[in-house]
């Protein structure tokens, strides 16, 4: 990957920065702080209104750009990110407008939302001001299932790709080579062997679920909020892995983020009222929710260690406990089932080292 220093991109910007919001100067360029993504972030500044915008950095030129997780599915002919904007700003979720795709540097230049993420939002309210901002979410994320549901697009490459059982068992042995293996805590004979078995039955379950669009990382840093005189707006970042799966994964992203714990009674009452707005049964879909609260939750604590230790992006280990706490609730709520009981039995030894 190769990238532009501050100055190459603020010869750059400028054309576009004066385009869009009229500024006769670029006055200033910032990196902004990174996520989990090997992609660089910059805040461009003007004397123009919108004051500013940012660029989002690829660091890949004339390719259509990669994804940082695992897919199954298409292989995309465009960016991704372009991709899959261009099918929900025409109705299905607030996102950032795009200004221009400069492929021959990889850059995007796009719509500033801001600093306020939800997460910073949220993360020391108490449970009744989160209540009110994850309904918000819920009400975003109910209406995009919708909204994609009704106006499928083959041409979005979302629709090309999914959750299949191979996918979904991959993620599994994902943490089982990075949070357990990477990390000299490898299952004995017989537990691998059960882990297997497990693993490849709670993938072929999920699989079997009605699949939707889903936005594959629905959380608390993925959302920005906009305060309004009318209320806080959100807005949705950071959909460019965008496939179909079920309609509990980006639930499951939102209440079992690694970032901001929520009390267990609270998620009981926004899964009750995702059901209730979507119009499922209320018991069928939490079971549904916790069984892929499994699946997910144990993907993400491996996918912790591989930021770290592949991808040398410090500062994710730290979330992996409370991440496999959230495993340890559903493995309570889902009680005896068959799948789950079998998969925390084979991980009886290690989850209380992790």
């Amino acid at each position: 990957m190769s990238f532009l220093d501050e100055a190459q991109l603020q010869v750059l910007a400028k054309p576009i920065l004066a385009s869009v919001t009229q500024s006769s100067t670029a006055s200033s360029v910032v990196r902004l702080a990174g996520g989990a993504s090997l992609r660089r972030y910059y805040r461009v500044s003007g004397d123009g209104s919108p004051s500013s915008m940012l660029i989002m950095e690829t660091g890949e030129t004339g390719a259509p750009g990669h994804s940082d997780e695992a897919v199954s599915g298409a292989t995309p002919t465009e960016m991704p990110f372009v991709n899959v904007q261009r099918y929900l700003s025409k109705g299905a979720a607030p996102v950032p407008t795009i200004y221009l795709h400069d492929l021959e540097h990889g850059l995007l230049y796009l719509e500033d939302l801001g600093d306020i993420t939800f997460e910073s939002r949220v993360v020391d309210s108490s449970d009744s001001v989160r209540r009110d901002y994850y309904r918000l979410a819920i009400d975003i994320l109910v209406r995009m299932q919708r909204w994609t549901s009704a106006e499928r697009d083959e041409s979005c490459i979302a629709f090309g790709r999914g959750f299949d059982a191979k996918l979904l068992e991959w993620e599994l042995d994902h943490f089982r080579e990075y949070g357990l293996d990477a990390r000299d805590l490898t299952l004995a004979v017989e537990a691998r062997r059960e882990f297997d078995v497990a693993a490849k039955q709670i993938a072929e379950e999920i699989a079997g679920w009605p699949r939707l669009f889903v936005h594959r990382d629905y959380q608390s840093r993925n959302l920005m909020v906009q305060d309004d005189p009318r209320g806080p707006r959100l807005r949705v970042i950071d959909f460019q892995d965008a496939l179909l799966g079920s309609d509990v994964y980006d639930l499951v992203g939102l209440l079992r983020d690694s970032y901001v714990p929520l009390s267990s009674s609270l998620v009981r009452e926004l899964v009750g009222y995702h059901a209730a707005a979507s119009g499922h049964d209320a018991a069928a879909f939490a079971r549904r929710f916790y069984l892929q609260t499994v699946q997910r939750k144990l993907k993400d604590a491996g996918r912790f260690v591989f930021i770290e230790q592949v991808k040398k992006l410090p500062g994710f280990m730290q979330h992996i406990p409370r991440t496999l706490g959230y495993v340890t609730e559903a493995f309570d709520e889902l009680g005896d089932h068959p799948a789950a009981s079998r998969l925390r039995q084979a991980l009886r030894t290690v989850l209380p080292t992790l």
